[in-house]
C-alpha cells in the first residue's frame, strides 16, 4: 500500500502530503472544518498539529484521524481500483 511520508499544515484547512511513491500535492479539507469532530480546527493549533501517526494515517491530535488512503485518492484523481490493485480482501500484497 501506498503511504505517506510528509505531511504539513496549509491555510484554510489545507495540508500538504508526500507519499512514499513520489506523489505530493495539497489536499483540501475545508469541507471537513468546524462539522462533528473536526469543529476541534476550530483551535488553529490543533490543526496545524498535523503528523503522520506510527500506523501510517494522517492525524492531529484528540485522536483524530484521516485515511491516508482517501487522501490519496483525492490528491491524485488515481481510480480506487488502480490503487488496490493486487490486494486481496484480507489486505494482504498478492
Amino acid at each position: 500500500m501506498i503511504r505517506p511520508v510528509e505531511v504539513k499544515p496549509r491555510d484554510g484547512f489545507r495540508i500538504w502530503i508526500r507519499y512514499d511513491d513520489g506523489a505530493n500535492g495539497v489536499v483540501d479539507l475545508s469541507h471537513l472544518a468546524g462539522r462533528g469532530v473536526f469543529a476541534a480546527w476550530n483551535d488553529r493549533r490543533c490543526f496545524e498539529d498535523v503528523h503522520i501517526a506510527p500506523h501510517g494515517g494522517i492525524a492531529w491530535r484528540n485522536n483524530l484521524e484521516l485515511c491516508p488512503d482517501a487522501t490519496y485518492l483525492q490528491l491524485t484523481g488515481v481510480p480506487v481500483d488502480d490503487v488496490l490493485e493486487g490486494v486481496n480482501s484480507l489486505g494482504v500484497n498478492t
